[in-house]
């Protein structure tokens, strides 16, 4: 089987171009199961219901976050009622929303799929490891393909805890910094990893906000509203192919789609 991860989401961007791509590309690459993070999908902070409707319409399984998943808050009832939208797993347990869920594929395959947040140079929060030694108890044993989003900032903190759940979970894949790294692979013990899938969003930009606003924030000390860029708008991701019998995966690809491409996609789902 095969899942496709895209990460953060940012911004009227970012979303645009999921929904345009997400129909075609599933349909091309025969993917059974799409998970996105969403946590800076509404202006470039955070996520509202609509959004994440509209994500849930265009195929995305379900939608991870990280450390912007309350700047809107009437995303709050969604994440009380809704099973296809999680927490972080170490976010403390009174806090809104679920640590783990189970989602189907389309292949009719059951997948867990946990957040995790570093604390490497990110705000306090429980201690991740643990977290997911918990959620891993919890998930039922017949539920063996299991997929880890570890939003964090540093790379050895992302290497670490693939290292950690190697063998454990299907796939460790890393958000957060907006940035793709080149250091996809399959752990000796059957884990996808790779430190970060970068951003989906416009990447004409710094991290997905207009280039002269964070200059001038920088240079100055002004402060200046980060606006979401526009330019050069592209879906940065990865596809791991999955064993469906052992939860080991396979293999697994860096994947871009740039405007022309999306495009494209759309194109040939419409035919």
């Amino acid at each position: 089987m095969r899942i496709l991860f895209i990460g953060d989401i940012v911004g009227k961007p970012g979303v645009e171009i999921t929904l345009q791509t997400l129909p075609g590309l599933r349909m091309e690459e025969s993917i059974d199961l799409i998970i996105a993070n969403g946590e800076n999908s509404d202006a470039g902070s955070g996520i509202k219901s609509s959004i994440y409707r509209k994500l849930i319409d265009a195929g995305v399984d379900c939608v991870t976050l990280g450390d912007h998943i309350y700047r809107k808050k009437e995303i709050i009832p969604i994440l009380e009622e809704k099973d296809n939208i999680i927490k972080p797993a170490n976010y403390p347990e009174g806090a809104p929303g679920r640590g783990w869920t189970v989602v189907k594929a389309a292949n009719g395959v059951k997948v867990a799929v946990f957040s995790l947040m570093g604390r490497v140079f990110m705000r306090p929060v429980d201690c991740p490891y643990q977290a997911a030694e918990r959620v891993l108890a919890e998930i039922p044993e017949d539920v063996v393909v299991r997929f880890c989003d570890f939003h964090a900032e540093a790379t050895s903190d992302k290497q670490l805890m693939g290292r950690f759940l190697d063998g454990r979970t299907t796939a460790v894949c890393g958000t957060h910094t907006h940035v793709p790294t080149a250091d996809e692979r399959v752990l000796p013990k059957g884990t996808a990893f790779i430190s970060d899938v970068g951003m989906t969003g416009p990447h004409e930009s710094i991290l997905g906000r207009k280039i002269e606003k964070v200059l001038e924030a920088t240079l100055t000390f002004r402060p200046v509203p980060f606006d979401v860029a526009k330019e050069d708008v592209q879906i940065s991701g990865v596809i791991i192919e999955v064993d469906r019998k052992t939860g080991k995966a396979v293999s697994i690809r860096r994947i871009k789609v740039d405007e022309r491409q999306a495009r494209a996609y759309e194109d040939s789902f419409e035919e």
